[in-house]
């Protein structure tokens, strides 16, 4: 143990240590302390899960906080899952039991006499999510200075999912918003996992505050990762083997092992057959599922049944277990379909391997075919995808760079609101020097948002008082005098279902009476729906049932498709393939070779059809679809377009094929400006709030955020065209 370190930190923080048995202080938490007691710098801690990163950010400045005691909240930790802010909260509860500083922790699943007690005398370190603090600088504007007034620290945990998103940059305005209400200054504390180019995320965690931001290098050790890559053809005609390929990897005696998915339907679904397989052989259900649909005490019983180190247990999970909730031991991983980034695939590696183990991973790919399908479709994309995403990280230790959330219109209008909210009586004038100084709106300028300010004031969202200042308008009024307001992504209307007074969890889509359908891993008869309280009751039936839920979508960086397509070039064995997936990755490659994709993009099916294959990514595929369907369909005579995103684009012209794409290769080079991609009526809301911004903002928006020409026609240049 760094004993210089060590002995920097607070009494009850060695005696923490030292019960805990810990042998040393790891790498990150001595930079983090020499940070921290040494310089006044912001802070960005990332490295792998499980590497002591929270305890690196709090040892340090809690012994601060005990040795000079603040006048206020001292620390605000902002995570974006109330589960992860739960098992902080004990986390931190548990270490400073023998000090005198208390942590309270505030989100929507809180008492309001717990919260009381916080804004009467607040002290210490405080726990919420952006929601919760946006409704804190809404309804309590006036004790903010009271309670934040002496804040020293600000963490930010997870930064990795804010950043990029309408709910990280309202991180950053509701802490430039805290900082100018209370006149005070924190240092910025960041924490990530997984993290690819630390100068955007070194520029985001700074905002417009003045301090650097330091990001410790830290080594990544002696890592041990065991992984295994299986690849199934038409699973569903196969499903007694595919389902027991599964059971026999996720069975391990007294182990657990968590199995993600890319999606909610796909967690349903791989727990039901589990189920079913495990009670026709009488091995016992141990088998749990986690998701943001489940009911809380449901998901809470995962949990346990996780962390507790005497009971196996297998649980499928989407995203809410990739965060750093602690679950204890996990012998195994395994992931159903490739994951859709570098990142993810690493945040989901992490967590398994703690306690000095190997990480190991086993990933179960899938491809439908049949006798028709397209020439595109030869492909397994979901198995070279997972192999693309393994070997980016494994050869150039490559992570996805942050997205920049360019041009944000949409928590603009949020912003402006929620100000107004907590400001009564601001002129236009300064209502715009609040909101367009906030560091996420460095690009709006003064005549956007005057244009702004007016359709709002035609919508009657704001309205001009006699003494010339703005005031929430009639129409606004219940849009934003709600809970659901405080938080910027789209929320759907849920359905709550309950088996008599015990509830399982809510569904999107209302079904009838009779119907059954899967929910929490089981299959649920619908009995009687209230619709007007918007709850549907069922009982418990063996099997059977539809899937609720329709399958996720993310973004696939462009890099990870260049991959895809450099794999299928080469003649490299890669050592986690098992038997199936071997096979099929040369049978890809192959086909590969004989349609000359080496050197061509467009590959003819027939004198008037072709394949596009651009080895872009979500964003670039988007932009060259858009291309085609806005600027082509009629000059060109496209009679039909099939279109896989990010992996094909399949065009049948009316005319002859060659010169048709000769001339649309020409077309997209002429492109000036990416509004030329929008049909002329054409208004892409894509956020919660777009409905409310004139249509001239939104549209401007979604060219800066959502397409990439540039990239797009300088990609095309080296394109050959069918000869």
């Amino acid at each position: 143990m760094s004993v210089h370190s060590f002995e920097r930190l607070s009494p009850f923080i060695q005696e923490y240590i030292y019960k805990y048995r810990w042998d040393e202080l790891r790498e990150i938490q001595i930079a983090a302390c020499n940070i921290i007691f040494d310089t006044k710098h912001h802070l960005l801690l990332a490295s792998g899960t499980a590497s002591g990163k929270t305890e690196a950010a709090f040892l340090p400045v809690l012994t601060v906080l005990q040795h000079n005691p603040a006048k206020s909240i001292g620390v605000l930790y902002i995570g974006p899952l109330k589960a992860l802010i739960n098992d902080q909260f004990h986390r931190l509860s548990h270490l400073l039991q023998e000090a005198s500083i208390p942590v309270w922790h505030w989100h929507g699943d809180v008492s309001y006499s717990h919260k009381q007690k916080l804004i009467q005398q607040p002290e210490g370190v405080l726990q919420t999510t952006p929601e919760s603090l946006e409704s804190l600088l809404v309804n309590h504007h006036q004790d903010l200075p009271r309670m934040f007034g002496d804040l020293r620290y600000i963490i930010i945990d997870e930064i990795h999912v804010f950043m990029g998103t309408d709910r990280g940059s309202q991180v950053l305005c509701l802490l430039e918003r805290l900082e100018r209400c209370c006149g005070t200054a924190p240092r910025r504390i960041g924490l990530s996992a997984t993290l690819g180019d630390y100068t955007i995320a070194k520029a985001w965690l700074r905002g417009n505050t003045q301090p650097v931001v330091e990001a410790p290098p830290v080594s990544l050790g002696g890592q041990r990762i065991r992984l295994r890559l299986e690849h199934f053809v038409n699973p569903a005609d196969h499903e007694v083997e595919y389902t027991d390929y599964l059971f026999r990897h996720s069975q391990l005696a007294q182990g657990k092992c968590l199995i993600f998915s890319n999606n909610r339907a796909e967690t349903e679904s791989v727990i039901a057959k589990l189920r079913r397989v495990a009670q026709e052989r009488k091995t016992g259900d141990i088998y749990y599922v986690h998701h943001g649909s489940v009911a809380a005490t449901l998901r809470k019983e995962a949990e346990r049944a996780m962390a507790d180190p005497d009971k196996a247990a297998v649980i499928a999970a989407t995203v809410t277990l990739e965060l750093g909730i602690d679950i204890g031991r996990l012998e195994r991983i395994i992931q159903l379909e490739s994951p859709f980034s570098v990142a993810s695939f690493l945040q989901r590696l992490g967590r398994s391997g703690r306690r000095h183990n190997a990480s190991e991973m086993q990933i179960v790919t899938t491809e439908a075919t049949d006798d028709n399908q397209w020439i595109a479709d030869s492909f397994p994309w979901q198995l070279l995808q997972a192999i693309a995403i393994i070997q980016l990280y494994l050869e150039e230790r490559w992570i996805e760079p942050p997205s920049e959330n360019y041009y944000p219109v949409s928590l603009l209008y949020h912003q402006t609101m929620s100000t107004l909210l907590a400001n009564s009586g601001l002129t236009p004038a300064q209502l715009g020097r609040r909101v367009l100084t906030l560091a996420p709106f460095r690009q709006i300028t003064q005549a956007d948002y005057r244009q702004f300010l007016r359709h709002l004031l035609e919508l009657d969202h704001i309205e001009l008082m006699e003494d010339g200042s703005l005031a929430i308008g009639l129409t606004a009024d219940p849009i934003v005098h709600t809970y659901r307001f405080y938080a910027v992504f789209q929320e759907q209307t849920e359905y709550i279902v309950r088996e008599g007074t015990t509830e399982v969890g809510s569904i999107l889509t209302l079904p009838l009476p009779g119907v059954c359908f899967v929910l929490a891993g089981r299959a649920w008869e619908v009995l009687e729906i209230d619709d007007s309280r918007r709850i549907v009751f069922v009982k418990s039936v063996e099997y059977g049932g539809n899937l609720v839920w329709s399958g996720g979508a993310s973004s696939v960086h462009i890099r990870i498709m260049q991959k895809v397509w450099e794999i299928l070039l080469a003649n490299d064995d890669y050592p986690y393939l098992q038997k199936r997936a071997q096979e099929r990755l040369k049978q890809a490659r192959a086909i590969a070779q004989d349609l000359s994709l080496a050197t061509e993009r467009i590959v003819p099916i027939n004198d008037n059809q072709f394949c596009l294959f651009p080895w872009f990514g979500t964003k670039e595929f988007r932009t060259l679809e858009r291309f085609f369907r806005i600027c082509c369909r009629e000059q060109l005579d496209i009679k039909s377009m099939s279109v896989k995103n990010p992996y094909y684009l399949v065009l049948q012209f009316g005319c002859d094929g060659r010169h048709a794409m000769k001339e649309a290769m020409h077309l997209l080079q002429g492109l000036r400006s990416g509004s030329q991609l929008l049909a002329r009526e054409e208004i892409p809301r894509t956020s919660k709030f777009d409905a409310f911004v004139h249509q001239d903002l939104v549209r401007k928006a979604y060219v800066l955020d959502y397409l990439a020409l540039d990239t797009v026609k300088s990609a095309v240049k080296s394109w050959t065209h069918p000869s």
